[in-house]
C-alpha cells in the first residue's frame, strides 16, 4: 500500500503539519524532531505526493517541453540542455513530440495546460497564427527555444540566423565562387525563408553577384533530399560550384551525390552546412558548418523560463546567443 503523510506522522508521533514542514525544508522544526521524522520517512520509504503538494502551493514544479522529434540526435541536444538546467532548479520535465505538426502542437499545449505545468519550453519550426494565438492565452509562461515568431512578444532564445548565413555565404564568395546555391529545408520554416535566405541574399548582393532563383531549392530536410537536389541542380546550365545548406543531412546528401557524379569535394565544389551536428564529423570530407548551439539554446531557454516563473528581473526576453563557423575539409 502507498505510504501516506498520515502514516509518517503516526509512526513519528508528530502532527502531519510537522511532517509537511520537514518535507518542505521549513527551518521551524527542532533538530531532534526533524531527525526523527526523516528516519521514519527513510524506513517507510515515503514519497511526497507531488500532485497534492502542487495543489497546496499552486505549483507543480513541472515544466512541459515540446520538441519536433526526441528520437532525433539534433533535437536530443536541445532536450538535454533543458533537462540539465531543470534538474539544477528542481523542476521535473514532461517531454513530448510534436512531429512538426500544427494540430499536434495545439493538442500538446492543451494537454500541458491541463496538467497545470508551471511553464513550457517549445521548439517549433513554424509558429503559425493558430499556435501563436494559443501561446498568447497560455495560463503558464512560455519560452521559444530555437524558434522565431512574427510579433516578438513571446520570450525566446536563438542565434542571429541571418548573420550566420551571411558569414557562411561570404566565406564561399571570398573563396572565389560566383555560382552559389542555397539548398534549404522547407520554406514553411520562418528561419529558413526569412532569416537564412536573407543572409544568403545579402552576401551575394554585397559581392555584386546577381540572384538566380534556379540556385535556391527548398525541400524536405533530409539526406535523400540533398541527393535529389544536387542531381536536379547539377543539370542546369552553368551549375553551382558551391553550396550553402540548411542542415548537415542536406549537405551530406549533396556531397555524396556530387561524389557519385565524379566531382571532388572541395576541389570541384565546396559545401558549408548550417547545424554542426555529430554527423558533420562522420562524413568524408568532414563538413564545414555554422554551429547551431542547441544544448546552449535549451539550457538558456530553461534558465529564462525559471526567471519568468520566479518573477525575477529580466533585462531582455529575446536572447541572442553567439554563433561561430567550424572550419573543416568541405571547403578549401
Amino acid at each position: 500500500m502507498t505510504v501516506t503523510i498520515y502514516d509518517v506522522a503516526r509512526e513519528a508521533n508528530v502532527s502531519m503539519a510537522t511532517v509537511s514542514r520537514v518535507v518542505n525544508g521549513n527551518p521551524n522544526v527542532k533538530p531532534t524532531t526533524r531527525k526523527k521524522v526523516l528516519d521514519v520517512i527513510e524506513r517507510l520509504e515515503y514519497r511526497p505526493n507531488a500532485v497534492a503538494r502542487g495543489l497546496a502551493s499552486k505549483k507543480t514544479t513541472t515544466v512541459g517541453v515540446i520538441i519536433p522529434d526526441m528520437s532525433n540526435v539534433f533535437y536530443a541536444e536541445l532536450a538535454r540542455g533543458i533537462e540539465d538546467v531543470a534538474t539544477m532548479y528542481s523542476y521535473n520535465i514532461i517531454l513530448s513530440n510534436s512531429d512538426q505538426n500544427e494540430e499536434k502542437e495545439l493538442e500538446l499545449l492543451d494537454t500541458m495546460f491541463g496538467k497545470q505545468v508551471d511553464g513550457i519550453v517549445i521548439m517549433s519550426e513554424n509558429v503559425t497564427e493558430s499556435v501563436l494565438e494559443k501561446l498568447g492565452h497560455s495560463p503558464a509562461p512560455i519560452v521559444l527555444a530555437g524558434s522565431v515568431e512574427t510579433t516578438n512578444t513571446i520570450p525566446s532564445v536563438n542565434i542571429d540566423y541571418k548573420q550566420a548565413a551571411y558569414e557562411a555565404v561570404k566565406k564561399l564568395v571570398d573563396n572565389g565562387h560566383k555560382r552559389i546555391a542555397y539548398v534549404s529545408g522547407p520554406f514553411t520554416s520562418k528561419i529558413n525563408k526569412e532569416h537564412k535566405y536573407l543572409g544568403y541574399k545579402k552576401a551575394l548582393l554585397e559581392a555584386g553577384i546577381a540572384l538566380d532563383d534556379a540556385l535556391v531549392l527548398a525541400s524536405e530536410d533530409s539526406y535523400d533530399s540533398g541527393m535529389e537536389d544536387f542531381q536536379k541542380i547539377n543539370q542546369i546550365q552553368n551549375p553551382p560550384t558551391a553550396f550553402f545548406t540548411g542542415s548537415d543531412e542536406l549537405a551530406i546528401g549533396i556531397i555524396h551525390a556530387a561524389q557519385d557524379a565524379g566531382k571532388h569535394v572541395p576541389n570541384d565544389i565546396e559545401v558549408i552546412s548550417f547545424e554542426n551536428s555529430k554527423l558533420a564529423c562522420m562524413v568524408r570530407p568532414q563538413l564545414t558548418s555554422m554551429v547551431l548551439p542547441l544544448y546552449d539554446i535549451g539550457a538558456v531557454s530553461m534558465r529564462l523560463l525559471t526567471k519568468i516563473m520566479n518573477k525575477e528581473q529580466i533585462d531582455n526576453q529575446q536572447v541572442i546567443l553567439p554563433h561561430r563557423m567550424e572550419l573543416r575539409q568541405s571547403v578549401k
